[in-house]
């Protein structure tokens, strides 16, 4: 970084050339285009804080580096540099699973948290009432911007839930910096939602991808079951698996609700639902 920091010419970054003893940008000038603090561009350079992945952005920004220079920051502090835009094609993978656990309500999700498909048991929850809005099948949209209205947590569970979302959409941002969709709906939840907003500002760590939920069925009965997120990393894509306590009497009702459909194994999800 001190290496990039020295070698960048302050003309090409928009600062006067003249009146510099040493070659390069100044700790200050950086800390001030990268929005942070003279004194933590000094720390980062001696190894003694860790950057987010956030703060790798912006000093690449900063900096105007190379796609390679980037790439070897992001490297150097433990992230995954990307580009373009977020895949969402179904693969063999996300395929495979949604077969193989037919009585499991499953979603698969790309990287930005937007469902890509699911199966019949998720459709036979009910939960997933479509609004109209262009993010309608967002995971993360749907929990800060237009919750379900038969989905409640727990404050503990939604706290996790929440946590989840950001950091899931955080990367992904990181990952594909050129995604104009995924910055544009970041962008506007952070205007809807103070909620996500507080959390995108000050994220928390996430401790286990794992969190509780009671769904209620049009006929009035419910049930409470465990949503895990599973990385499927060929694709860039994820599943939430829903699973009941083993023997309880959420999984004889999951059993019933489920058992009841006689859809698809894979159901692709557009923005007009299901197809």
């Amino acid at each position: 970084m001190r290496h990039l920091r020295e070698g960048t010419d302050p003309v090409a970054v928009g600062l006067p050339a003249g009146g510099r003893r040493v070659p390069g940008l100044r700790r200050e000038e950086l800390g001030e285009l990268a929005g942070t603090s003279a004194d933590y561009v000094r720390r980062l350079e001696q190894g003694r804080s860790h950057p987010s992945a956030g703060v790798v952005r912006a000093i690449a920004r900063a900096l105007r580096v190379s796609r390679a220079d980037y790439e070897r920051l992001s490297a150097l502090a433990g992230y995954a540099a990307a580009d373009g835009q977020v895949p969402t094609d179904v693969g063999p993978g996300a395929t495979r699973l949604l077969e193989r656990f037919p009585d499991t309500p499953m979603i698969v999700t790309d990287a930005a948290m937007n469902v890509v498909a699911v199966n019949s048991g998720l459709l036979a929850l009910e939960h997933w009432d479509l609004t109209g809005e262009r993010w309608d099948w967002n995971v993360a949209w749907r929990i800060f911007c237009h919750p379900f209205a038969a989905f409640q947590q727990s404050r503990a569970d939604a706290t996790t839930h929440e946590t989840i979302q950001v950091a899931q959409l955080r990367a992904a941002l990181l990952r594909y910096p050129a995604d104009a969709a995924l910055a544009g709906m970041v962008d506007e939840m952070r205007s809807r939602s103070r909620r996500f907003d507080t959390l995108w500002r000050a994220p928390r760590p996430v401790e286990v991808y794992e969190s509780s939920a009671r769904f209620t069925q049009s006929d009035g009965d419910s049930v409470t079951l465990a949503g895990n997120l599973i990385a499927i990393p060929g694709d860039d894509l994820a599943a939430v698996m829903l699973t009941a306590a083993p023997g309880s009497r959420d999984a004889t009702r999951l059993a019933e609700v489920v058992g009841a459909t006689d859809g698809p194994a894979v159901v692709k999800v557009g923005q007009s639902g299901p197809g």
